[in-house]
This record gives C-alpha cells, sequence and structure tokens, in this order.
C-alpha cells in the first residue's frame, strides 16, 4: 500500500456539553410548553383546588328542551346516500321542456284575456268621488 492511498480520518469531538441543570431547565421548558398544548391546565388545577369557577348544573328546563336522540345533520366524512331518483334523459328533458313552454303559452293567453275583460268592465266603472274637505 502506497501512502497515498491512506486519507487520514479526522474525529472531531465536542469542546463543550451543556451542563446538567441547562439541560434539565430546557427539558422541563419544553415539557410545559408541550403540556398547554394538551389543555388548560391551570384553569383545571384552580378549580379542582376551588379557586376556580364552579361547576354548575343547566337548569331544568334547558336539560328538558335538549333532544336526547341523535342529532339530524350529517356527521363529517360521511358521503350522502344515493339517490333514488335517477337524472332524466335527453328526451325526457326536451319533453319537459315542451310541456313547460305549453304552460307558459296557456297563462299568456289567459292573461292577455283578463286583461282585455278588465279593460271593458273598467269603462263603465266611474271613478269615486273625492271626499269633502
Amino acid at each position: 500500500m502506497d501512502r497515498s492511498d491512506l486519507i487520514p480520518v479526522v474525529c472531531v469531538q465536542r469542546a463543550s456539553r451543556l451542563p446538567g441543570l441547562t439541560r434539565a431547565a430546557i427539558l422541563v421548558v419544553l415539557a410545559g410548553s408541550l403540556a398547554a398544548c394538551s389543555s388548560d391546565v391551570v384553569r383545571s388545577l384552580a378549580s379542582d383546588a376551588g379557586y376556580g369557577p364552579r361547576v354548575v348544573a343547566a337548569p331544568d328546563f334547558v336539560a328538558e328542551s335538549r333532544s336526547k336522540a341523535a342529532p339530524d345533520y350529517m356527521p363529517v366524512g360521511v358521503d350522502a346516500p344515493k339517490r333514488t331518483v335517477r337524472a332524466k334523459t335527453v328526451t325526457g328533458q326536451k319533453e319537459l321542456e315542451a310541456e313547460l313552454e305549453s304552460a307558459r303559452g296557456r297563462n299568456e293567453a289567459r292573461g292577455r284575456a283578463a286583461a282585455s275583460a278588465g279593460q271593458g268592465a273598467a269603462a263603465t266603472i266611474k271613478p269615486a268621488p273625492a271626499p269633502p274637505q
């Protein structure tokens, strides 16, 4: 083996390590911040000790007015049930459109007839006299 084949390996050691007290302080701060995320620890401890707000039971009329059954809304993450009625085909849509167009024509004809009947009747009616002042 040549000396050029040998590559020197350098080991790096830490010059200083954190003292035990500093590590413990970091651990306490980290644990405290993570515990704060889970719930309101201080409030629960205070209320358990008697310093926090007291838990008040709901009045009878409130408890009676609330439904005991499951709510009517659809839970999150659940798909809506499949529809039993199928969509109309193209021919069915055309038939429905023609039916609605004919109904509109009938209604417009009835409206014109009523308007002409009203004009004839309005010609014979005299306006009411003005009240005396």
